[in-house]
C-alpha cells in the first residue's frame, strides 16, 4: 500500500490546532472516496462551532506575535514553506490526485504553482510596505504603512485545492495575518497532509478545522476573524458577503464562472483546436476558468468542430495516476449534476459531435467522456449556467461584433478567450469584453505578479499580485510635522481679515 495513502489514513478525523493534528471532539464523521476507484480512503469531521472558536483564540495570539516580525523575517520563513513544498511535491500531488482525482502531471504543476506562488507574495510583500508622498504642508513627512487585518478565514473548493490555498494563505501570511483554513469536502485530507509544509512557521499561525457548511458559517460570522476569503458556489458566495457586510468584515469572493471562448476567421485553426481542447477538458473541465462558452465564426465553423472532435477523440481517460490525459469527475454527485445539464443541452436542441456519456471501459469510479455540442444557440442552458465538467458547446456566430454581443450576454464575469491574428479585434476584445481577465491567444494562463478575478456573479476582489496582498490588509495614512510647529494658516482664532465683514464683494456690485 502507498506510504500517501497511509498518511491520509492517519489523518481521519484529524483538525490541525495549534500545530498539532488533534482528534476532532465531533463524532459526525464524513467517509472520503478515491474517485477513480471509489475506494474508502479516510473519513473527516464534522467539526463544532466550539472547535473554530479554539482556533481562532490561538490564531489571535500567534497572529500578535507574527505581524511584528520584520517583513524580511516573514518572507524567510515562507521561503521555508516553500523549500518543503518543493522538496515534496510528489508526496503531495500523489495525495490531491487519490482524493481528487486530477491526473498527477496536472497536480505535480499545481504543486509547483504553490512554490512559485509563495516565493511570490513572500518578496512582494518584503517590498512594498506602503508609500511616501509629497507633503501638504512644507516641512512636514506624510507616507502610508499597510498594516494585517489580524485572523483571516480561508473556504476553499476541491478543484484547486492546494494552489488556490496558497495563492490566499501565502497573501496573508506575507501580509502579517493569521491563517485558519476550511478545506473542501472532498480534498480535505490532501489539504491536511499538504500542511506538513507549514510546520516550520510559529505554532497556530496555520491551522485547519475540517468539516461543512457550518463550519464555514462559524468562521465567517466569528468575531475575531478579521477577513474571508471563499471561493465556491454563487448562492454562498452571496451569503458569506452579505454576512461580511453586516459584520463590516472585508471579504475575497470567487464565484462561478462560464468563460466565452471565441474562434476569428484569422485564427490557425489546428492550433486553436488543440488550445480549445485544452481549455474545455483540462482537470475534467473542473475549473472556474473553463472555457464553457464556444462562438465560432461561420466562416471556419465547420473546419473548427472537425480539430476539436478529433483532439477530444484521443484524450486518454483513466485514473490519475496512470499516463492519462483527464481524469473522473470528484463526485458521483457532482458527476449527477453535470449529467443533468448535458441531457438538458440535447433536450433543447444541442447535437453531440462526440463524446456525451460514460466510458464503456470503466465500471466504477466517476468518469465522463469528454464532449462536444454543436447545433447550439445561446439561449441553452448550458450556455447561461456553469457547467463544471468536460463539456464544449459551440454556438456559429456571423461576425465579430455578434461574438463580443453573445460574451457579455452573460451573468458571469470572470475570464474570457479569444484567438485571432487580427490585433484591432484582438485589442477590442480586451477592452470590450466583460470580465476580470482576457486571453489573446493563450488561453487559461495565471502569472503571480497580476491579478486574477472577475464581475458580476463571478465575485468581488482579487487574488495574486499586489493587489492580492492588500486584500489582508488595510493602508493606514500617517502625517508628521518633526519640529511641532503652529498650525496658524488654519487653527483658532480666525483672523479678522477671513470672517464676513457684511460688505458686498465687488463681484456682487457687479
Amino acid at each position: 500500500m502507498s506510504e500517501v495513502i497511509d498518511s491520509l489514513g492517519r489523518l481521519a478525523g484529524k483538525n490541525l490546532i495549534d500545530g498539532e493534528f488533534v482528534e476532532s471532539v465531533s463524532d459526525s464523521r464524513l467517509d472520503v472516496f478515491d474517485p477513480a476507484t471509489e475506494k474508502r480512503i479516510g473519513q473527516i469531521a464534522m467539526s463544532e462551532a466550539r472547535e473554530v472558536d479554539v482556533a481562532v483564540e490561538i490564531s489571535r495570539r500567534a497572529q500578535e506575535k507574527w505581524k511584528r516580525l520584520s517583513a524580511g523575517d516573514r518572507a524567510h520563513a515562507l521561503h521555508e514553506v516553500a523549500d518543503h513544498m518543493a522538496r515534496y511535491e510528489k508526496r503531495f500531488a500523489e495525495a490531491m490526485t487519490r482524493e481528487m482525482g486530477k491526473p498527477f502531471k496536472e497536480a505535480v504543476d499545481e504543486v509547483r504553482w504553490c512554490v512559485h506562488s509563495i516565493r511570490y507574495n513572500a518578496e512582494t510583500a518584503r517590498s512594498d510596505g506602503g508609500r511616501v508622498m509629497g507633503p501638504a504642508v512644507a516641512g512636514q513627512f506624510h507616507y502610508t504603512i499597510k498594516q494585517p487585518l489580524g485572523v483571516a478565514a480561508l473556504i476553499m473548493p476541491f478543484n484547486y485545492p492546494l494552489v488556490l490555498l496558497c495563492w490566499e494563505a501565502g497573501a496573508a501570511l506575507a501580509a502579517g495575518c493569521s491563517v485558519i483554513v476550511k478545506p473542501s469536502e472532498y480534498t480535505t485530507l490532501c489539504t491536511l497532509l499538504f500542511a506538513e509544509a507549514f510546520a516550520s512557521l510559529p505554532r497556530g499561525l496555520f491551522q485547519i478545522v475540517t468539516g461543512g457548511g457550518e463550519v464555514g458559517r462559524s468562521l465567517v460570522e466569528h468575531d475575531h476573524t478579521h477577513v474571508v476569503a471563499f471561493t465556491g458556489s454563487v448562492p454562498v458566495g452571496q451569503s458569506v458577503a452579505a454576512t461580511c457586510g453586516r459584520l463590516m468584515k472585508r471579504s475575497l469572493i470567487e464565484t462561478s464562472g462560464n468563460d466565452p471562448f471565441l474562434v476569428m476567421p484569422s485564427a490557425p485553426i489546428q492550433l486553436t483546436a488543440r488550445a480549445a481542447t485544452f481549455s474545455a477538458f483540462m482537470n475534467c473541465g473542473q475549473i472556474c476558468v473553463s472555457a464553457e462558452r464556444f462562438y465560432v465564426h461561420e466562416q471556419v465553423h465547420d473546419e473548427f468542430v472537425a480539430k476539436l472532435v478529433e483532439n477530444t477523440e484521443k484524450i486518454r481517460i483513466g485514473n490519475g495516476l496512470e499516463q492519462v490525459d483527464m481524469g473522473p469527475m470528484v463526485s458521483s454527485k457532482e458527476r449527477d449534476r453535470y449529467e443533468r445539464l448535458l441531457k438538458k443541452a440535447r433536450d433543447q436542441g444541442a447535437r453531440v459531435a462526440t463524446g456525451g456519456g460514460r466510458p464503456a471501459e470503466f465500471n466504477q469510479g466517476w468518469f465522463v467522456q469528454p464532449t462536444v455540442l454543436v447545433d447550439c444557440t445561446p439561449d441553452m442552458d448550458i450556455f447561461n449556467e456553469e457547467s463544471f465538467g468536460p463539456v464544449a458547446p459551440i454556438c456559429k456566430v456571423k461576425s465579430f461584433e455578434e461574438a463580443i454581443e453573445h460574451a457579455n450576454n452573460s451573468k458571469f464575469g470572470l475570464g474570457a478567450n479569444i484567438y485571432t491574428r487580427d490585433l484591432s479585434q484582438a485589442v477590442r476584445a480586451t477592452e470590450e469584453i466583460q470580465a476580470g481577465m482576457v486571453w489573446v491567444n493563450a488561453p487559461l494562463l495565471d502569472n503571480d505578479a497580476g491579478p486574477f478575478g472577475g464581475s458580476k456573479l463571478s465575485g468581488m476582489g482579487r487574488q495574486l499580485g499586489p493587489e492580492g496582498i492588500d486584500t489582508f490588509r488595510e493602508t493606514k495614512m500617517v502625517m508628521i510635522d518633526p519640529d511641532c510647529t503652529a498650525q496658524d494658516f488654519w487653527w483658532f482664532p480666525y483672523s479678522e481679515a477671513e470672517s464676513f465683514n457684511g460688505q458686498r464683494s465687488a463681484e456682487q456690485v457687479k
